[in-house]
């Protein structure tokens, strides 16, 4: 048995996995998610600000503890949208290096668009048909458009749920001014997936995770997101009920409801915007949430990688 810890620094929230690998196969151990706003007063200046630097780096600290806890070696870390485009985020990576000793890489938009896909088929059947991956972050949104064997097209935009926040949300609730500027803004920005969603014709959305977890629990009291219970059929016309409670809601009235988590009480809007532009962009069929996403194909990636240079091995050896 070996142990590996996962984690994956986003814009809005810091995550850690720990899981035991009991032959080649993925056994939790503990997982942890702490709000660290990396973009909150900067992110669209390009600068991590200094309230935000420290909350990451204490974020860190309190994962290392874990990690040391259930004595893990093998730690994988993957940094995304805020991190690749934050001037002072290779200091903030040297600053965890330093302090921490982990060593977390900062990968393309491309890459994260990939680790997503591999964490959502690991989750959900995706079949022989294609379907679109969204992944709304807080600094960028990731579109796949896939099957189970194979990613047809795929692409970042830096276009995260706390980006459009700073530039659209300037009202409480949102005003109509606001959701019309930010649709005209997502029109001009997405011409590319509105081409490929004509070719490919994919009728299944898959929300990876955030606040698709919300929407999951605003329709489903009992819902609870986890590492093995990876998928949730979101009825098209439920989802429809909840953004329009979403969009018409107060800053305070979301803070109140226990369905949506602080960091996403804001951000939400955002999230049920982009995802009411891409529903309308065809005509999906289904919505479906996957649970696992980035840190979960950080996982299963390197499961097969191990599992295939196993096998290498064992064939040069005979």
């Amino acid at each position: 048995m070996s142990s590996i810890a996962i984690l994956d620094l986003g814009t809005n929230t810091f995550q850690l996995l720990i899981v035991n690998l009991i032959e080649n196969k993925p056994l939790l151990v503990f997982e942890e998610s702490i709000a660290v706003k990396l973009g909150e007063g900067g992110i669209q200046k390009g600068c991590i600000g200094e309230a935000s630097f420290d909350r990451g780096l204490s974020a860190l600290k309190q994962f290392k503890k874990a990690i040391d806890r259930y004595e893990v070696k093998l730690v994988r870390a993957a940094a995304t949208s805020a991190l690749r485009t934050a001037g002072n985020g290779q200091e903030f990576l040297a600053r965890i290096l330093e302090e921490t000793g982990i060593e977390p890489e900062i990968i393309s938009g491309e890459r994260e668009a990939e680790l997503i896909y591999l964490g959502v088929r690991a989750a959900v059947n995706l079949g022989n048909e294609k379907c679109l991956i969204i992944d709304i972050g807080g600094g960028s949104v990731e579109f796949i458009i896939c099957n189970q064997k194979e990613i047809s097209w795929k692409k970042s935009y830096d276009i995260g749920a706390a980006r459009l926040m700073e530039q659209f949300h300037h009202s409480d609730p949102i005003s109509e001014r606001d959701t019309k500027d930010l649709n005209l803004y997502l029109e001009s920005i997405l011409s590319e997936l509105k081409t490929q969603t004509k070719i490919h014709k994919p009728e299944l959305l898959i929300g990876s995770a955030g606040a698709f977890e919300s929407f999951a629990a605003l329709i489903n009291p009992k819902f609870k997101p986890g590492f093995g219970s990876p998928e949730t059929k979101i009825e098209l016309k439920d989802f429809a009920i909840v953004s329009e409670l979403i969009l018409k809601s107060s800053h305070a009235e979301r803070s109140r409801n226990p369905a949506i988590i602080p960091v996403r009480v804001d951000m939400i809007v955002m999230a049920t915007l982009i995802t009411k532009y891409v529903l309308n962009l065809f005509d999906f069929k289904a919505l479906k949430l996957s649970t696992y996403s980035l840190k979960e194909g950080l996982l299963f990636e390197f499961i097969k990688n191990r599992s295939e240079n196993y096998s290498d091995n064992l064939h040069n050896s005979e």
